[in-house]
């Protein structure tokens, strides 16, 4: 039988956490479509924009929330053939955001975030998808600590340090036949690092300027994988893989209208061409011969463009938001683990203030992607065909209190 390359294992469902990445982590975020990174005040800044954590009110901020992520079941229509759907799947993901007062008689804050920053599932049950696409689960788990120093009056800076726990499942099945079955079900997991910059900048009471980067962390994700191919391996065999998660930069200006109408921009770029390749580095040297090996990605650095509308009112607050996404898969490299398009999302929500310490927030996002046909002369997968349905569904909730 011919080398089989399984290209995808946990980098593909990081992929996902691209495809389908969840810059939205908190309830306020959901509703903003990601675009508070200018106008940011309550302790999600610890993780959106930290530096502005300088110029909220002093004392302790802290925030929990639970977020419903629902995503259709994709299909994928062949140039001759039958359709087939991948599984629909829901998630519930909770976050949490502190904000700590001034440190002392020094303009310094501290905060901690825990996030579910990207990391989804995809499951195909028919061929060809399952043949290299079958399973990819990805949990993503981010612990990030920062803190703030205000420069001046108007300007404020801030660092931080990203803990990232990755947990992924892949299964594959290239040959279902009884007579010559082929398998691959892997699990895996990593503890990676990396770093965050923020910066504030607020020239007037009506202007508000943020800028962010999150740094390249690569995931030395490593694990051990089932594998059958007749006569030749049967059992668990140690397999490692190293994949960036992609750094990323965010500009971001808001402006408060006379009516408490706040309206912000936000310019995102995701550098994603640091994916240049996919490769399984097993120990074993059969192993590695039959389901080792490198396989190019070349995916390419991405924009998003977000609109967030913020509306004050006596106690409570509405939002609402756009964001405009563009893929980085090209056409070329394309798999059923990670078929990508350009997306369009709308998102609304509110918080009401129940007293002087406590509120509560719901959001909801929809997420479109548009569809997406790939032809064969080009993917060197063999996809030929087209891929359709494609949606996500999020609804956040959240309780802030300050103290």
């Amino acid at each position: 039988m011919k080398k089989i390359v399984l290209m995808s294992l946990v980098a593909s469902s990081v992929v996902l956490a691209s495809g389908y990445k969840i810059p939205e982590t908190s309830t306020n975020s959901v509703a903003l479509s990601g675009a508070n990174i200018a106008h940011v005040k309550s302790a999600d800044a610890a993780y959106d924009n930290p530096a502005n954590m300088i110029f909220m009110s002093d004392s302790n901020h802290i925030e929990a929330d639970l977020m419903y992520i629902g995503t259709s079941a994709t299909e994928y229509t062949p140039t001759t053939g039958s359709s087939i759907s991948a599984e629909e799947q829901a998630f519930i993901i909770p976050s949490l955001h502190y904000v700590s007062p001034k440190l002392g008689d020094n303009d310094v804050r501290v905060g901690v975030s825990v996030v579910v920053p990207g990391g989804l599932s995809r499951q195909w049950n028919d061929n060809p998808a399952k043949k290299s696409a079958e399973e990819f689960t990805l949990e993503v788990i981010e612990i990030n600590p920062t803190a703030a120093f205000a420069v001046s009056d108007t300007v404020a800076i801030a660092v931080g340090f990203r803990i990232i726990h990755t947990n992924g499942i892949v299964k594959v099945t290239p040959s279902d036949n009884s007579a010559f079955y082929v398998s691959q079900d892997m699990t895996g997991d990593s503890l990676d690092f990396g770093y965050n910059l923020a910066l504030a900048y607020h020239p007037t009471s009506d202007i508000q300027v943020g800028l962010t980067y999150r740094s390249l962390v690569n995931l030395t994700t490593s694990g051990t994988a089932d594998l059958k191919y007749p006569a030749t391996l049967d059992g668990n065999y140690d397999v490692a893989v190293s994949v960036p998660l992609p750094a990323t930069f965010s500009a971001a200006i808001a402006y408060t209208l006379p009516t408490d109408t706040t309206i912000e921009f936000v310019y995102e770029r995701t550098y994603w061409s640091a994916y240049k390749e996919i490769n399984f580095e097993y120990k074993d040297p059969t192993a590695e011969f039959i389901f080792g090996g490198a396989k190019p990605k070349d995916w390419k650095d991405t924009n998003s463009f977000r609109l967030g509308l913020t509306q004050e009112l006596d106690s409570v607050t509405l939002m609402a938001g756009v964001v405009i996404d563009e893929t980085p898969t090209p056409e070329t490299t394309l798999g059923f683990e990670s078929p990508g398009s350009d997306s369009l999302s709308v998102s609304f929500g509110g918080r009401y203030a129940i007293n002087e310490s406590m509120d509560i927030g719901l959001a909801a996002l929809y997420s479109m992607k548009d569809d997406r046909t790939v032809s064969n002369t080009v993917n060197t997968n063999g996809i030929n065909g087209e891929f359709t349905n494609s949606t996500a569904l999020l609804i956040s909730a959240g309780l802030g209190y300050r103290f």
